[in-house]
């Protein structure tokens, strides 16, 4: 797999790898999620691609204090070859370049294997409860 930094061209099939698997909620409209990105650290935001055809991403954002992974994202008919493992290898060279102590994630409760994958990664469960306030509210744009 080769890894390079996304480029606005790569948005639909971004957006496509993202739905098929199921990282894309009603509240957070992807295209508006891939902006913002853009505009803050977009060295970030990395693509694997395998045979021509997008099969990984991932963002990586760092702010001082705690580096923090989103959208890591495998195609579902590629997963299970070791590309997941690959980009979060050079999301971590990244964010240790950077002179990041500690990355933090988030992943649903309800999705075990998603866990279990970090978890052979490194990753413990913080005791911690993570909360968000919505400053902005993300209608998907038609």
């Amino acid at each position: 797999m080769d890894i390079r930094c996304f480029a606005l061209e790569d948005e639909q099939a971004v957006i496509a790898l993202w739905e098929r698997c199921g990282l894309t909620r009603p509240w957070n409209d992807p295209r508006k999620d891939i902006r913002r990105k853009m505009a803050v650290q977009p060295d970030g935001f990395l693509i694997g691609v395998v045979d021509g055809a997008i099969a990984a991403t991932v963002m990586v954002g760092y702010e001082g204090h705690r580096g923090w992974i989103q959208y890591l994202g495998v195609d579902p008919r590629r997963q299970r070859e070791g590309l997941g493992r690959a980009i979060m290898a050079e999301a971590e060279r990244l964010l240790r370049a950077k002179g990041c102590p500690k990355i933090n994630l988030q992943v649903r409760t309800s999705n075990a294997g998603v866990i279990e994958f970090y978890k052979r990664l490194g990753f413990v469960m913080d005791d911690v409860v993570s909360m968000g306030k919505r400053l902005e509210r993300d209608e998907p744009e038609a």
